[in-house]
């Protein structure tokens, strides 16, 4: 058995009421009023006017400025990514296989050169006899000017040995970023900035500072090579490493 529906108008229908005007039923999207903007509803991102967007989770985040040194892990930001400080024991050791290297080939031509010396003073001395022997001063003075001679060629080979030493020094630095020295131990210098080889120009301000050191006794080169022990930036540069903008890193 069925029973008619209610009126239409009747106040105990609920399912015959309509909304009021003006005031929309759930799930429909809501009209603000004349003059009033929008509201975005739920879900929406909201912007306001002058404020950037925010970045939500899984974007990149900005990377720090190139040089910013991380805390108490030995990392400096590059602009190439992080990378990590070479430590003052890895820099000593890698000068040590330098020096190394460097007093194996001094000490070569030192003996090379005093060895021509002193043969030509030997020789001398047998060949020319005893001063009582007619032309013995000559052939003493012959053998004097040959052992001049051999000075000259000693110290023309020092001087082609310190002019390597430059060039060792400057050129490595500058074009490959290490020495052999800095090779071995895994080490190489860049240029803070790039990340890059540091380049002929600063390469040769890099060596050129602890040099001018080394006309007092060595001992301002040996203050320079220690000054990074004095950087309160956590970078461990020296002044030669700040003067051409560079820092040593172990690859």
């Amino acid at each position: 058995m069925s029973y008619p529906p209610p009126p239409a108008g009747d106040p105990n229908n609920p399912y015959g009421q309509q909304p009021p005007q003006g005031q929309p039923g759930y799930g429909y999207p809501q009209q603000a009023p004349q003059g009033v903007p929008p509201q975005q509803g739920y879900g929406y991102p909201q912007q306001g006017a002058g404020v950037p967007p925010q970045q939500g989770y899984g974007y990149p985040q900005q990377q720090p400025p190139a040089g910013t040194v991380q805390a108490n892990n030995g990392y400096i930001n590059l602009v190439t990514g992080p990378v990590l400080l070479a430590t003052m024991g890895q820099r000593f050791l890698a000068r040590l296989v330098d020096g190394l290297i460097v007093g194996v080939i001094m000490t070569i031509a030192m003996v090379a050169g005093m060895g021509s010396v002193v043969g030509i003073a030997g020789n001398a001395a047998d060949d020319c006899g005893s001063y009582m022997d007619p032309g013995y001063d000559a052939c003493m003075n012959e053998a004097a000017a040959q052992a001049g001679s051999g000075f000259a060629v000693m110290f023309g080979i020092l001087g082609i040995f310190a002019l390597f030493m430059l060039l060792y020094e400057w050129l490595m630095i500058g074009i490959k970023g290490a020495t052999f020295g800095k090779m071995a131990l895994g080490l190489r210098v860049v240029r803070e900035s790039t990340g890059q080889v540091p380049g002929v120009g600063a390469g040769f301000i890099r060596y050129i500072i602890p040099m001018v050191g080394a006309f007092l006794c060595y001992i301002g080169a040996a203050l320079v090579y220690l000054s990074p022990f004095f950087d309160s930036t956590g970078k461990l540069q020296g002044w030669h490493d700040r003067a051409a903008g560079t820092v040593v890193i172990k690859k």
